[in-house]
């Protein structure tokens, strides 16, 4: 059988769970590699969220970076829905913690300034996240977030 790059668990059940892609897996500076797709799945689930990328390459934990959704984005002027967005995130990121192994436990959820697109470089014309496109973006910013207690983030 040809190797696809796909990555997968055998179920109880004796069927085949595909889990990620080989080539999306991570490495945190414990030497723990994490598959960010299980762990995005979980976050997409969550009607605040359109989008979202788990990373933390060579750091002591990993991320997320996550895109509100459609009808959320004009409303964070409000001081009150922004709280919200807060609050639920903060629940969010317990319950994902809560459900994955400890070296695949979020250190945060920062979320973005604007949305993903083809045109910002962001997805590719396919509508898939460019993940090397959207660390790159971030990563002068990356540091102050680590140092920076709290669970979730403004970019």
């Amino acid at each position: 059988m040809p190797k696809a790059g796909d990555r997968g668990e055998i179920r109880a059940d004796g069927l085949l769970k595909l889990t990620g892609r080989v080539k999306e897996l991570f490495k945190t500076s414990k030497g723990k590699y994490v598959a960010p797709a299980p762990i995005e799945n979980r976050l997409n689930a969550h009607p605040m969220i359109e989008l979202s990328l788990v990373s933390g390459v060579g750091q002591s934990a990993a991320y997320a970076m996550v895109v509100l959704a459609e009808n959320l984005r004009p409303q964070l002027g409000d001081a009150a829905v922004r709280a919200k967005v807060q609050q639920e995130l903060s629940d969010l990121l317990r319950e994902v913690n809560q459900a994955v192994a400890d070296y695949e436990q979020l250190r945060m959820i920062v979320v973005a300034r604007e949305p993903w697109s083809i045109e910002n470089g962001m997805l590719t014309p396919t509508m898939k996240i460019r993940r090397s496109r959207i660390e790159a973006e971030f990563d002068t910013q990356l540091a102050l977030w680590y140092a920076t207690q709290g669970p979730v983030h403004w970019a």
